[in-house]
């Protein structure tokens, strides 16, 4: 079965600009493109593999923590998807508690265990754990691992600096090539090199989609003021040269 990129988009109900960024970042990559005219066509095992991102996403794993699972040399799916499954099961099981407190809610009364996600945490933990152990992820825990809270708050603080700068400099009209754009880029990348993991070009322009393909980094990123998810995003391409 030979898909060309919208057919995949719709059967799979990911956007077609999502399909070119996953391609990007090496999480799913077309089987086939056409020498003649760049069409990007996705076949069975395509949709196998997206089906596997699929369910992970369903579990809140980052596109980082979803692709070091599913490259990492020992990965296997039959054992994976019994974890997913197990991890589902969990979430479900928290689910009808949170509807069971609402219930409890509307006659006034208080259950806070409802809320707690400590299982499912330990257990996603205990899958990065497991499928994780790429080169970055190896050299991201090295580097983290005598982190204090002290210094997770310095460098959380630190990496929220360089953002509020990207705002500013947003604010102040520069544009995305301009020399303090990309100073700031460079800052940016320095900043990871030092605090996380070897930032590579091709792991910063990764790192530059997700700021704004995920709702997550994009709503935290924006605090700093609307747009500059975006405006980031947009500098780190040009400095990539993408």
């Amino acid at each position: 079965m030979k898909m060309q990129v919208k057919e995949f988009s719709g059967l799979t109900g990911v956007s077609i600009r999502t399909l070119h960024y996953y391609d990007e970042i090496g999480l799913l990559a077309p089987s086939s493109v056409d020498d003649r005219n760049g069409y990007r066509y996705y076949d069975n095992d395509s949709l196998l593999r997206m089906q596997e991102i699929l369910f992970y996403r369903e579990l809140d794993f980052s596109l980082s923590s979803i692709k070091k699972i599913l490259s990492s040399p020992d990965y296997d799916k039959k054992s994976a998807l019994k974890e997913q499954k197990r991890l589902l099961i969990i979430k479900k099981e928290r689910i009808e508690r949170i509807i069971f407190a609402i219930e409890g809610a509307e006659k006034g009364e208080n259950i806070m265990s409802a809320f707690d996600n400590s299982e499912l945490k330990k257990q996603k933990d205990e899958v990065k754990e497991k499928w994780g152990k790429t080169e970055a992820y190896r050299e991201y825990s090295e580097k983290t691992k005598n982190y204090s809270a002290e210094k997770w708050s310095s460098v959380s603080d630190g990496l929220n600096f360089v953002f509020s700068e990207f705002a500013d400099c947003m604010k102040s009209g520069e544009s995305e090539d301009s020399s303090k754009a990309q100073d700031l880029v460079k800052k940016l990348q320095n900043f990871i090199n030092e605090n996380y993991y070897n930032c590579t070009e091709e792991i910063l322009f990764g790192l530059g989609q997700m700021y704004v393909l995920d709702e997550r980094f994009r709503n935290n990123i924006d605090k700093n003021g609307s747009g500059t998810a975006e405006f980031v995003s947009n500098a780190i391409a040009v400095y990539c040269k993408k």
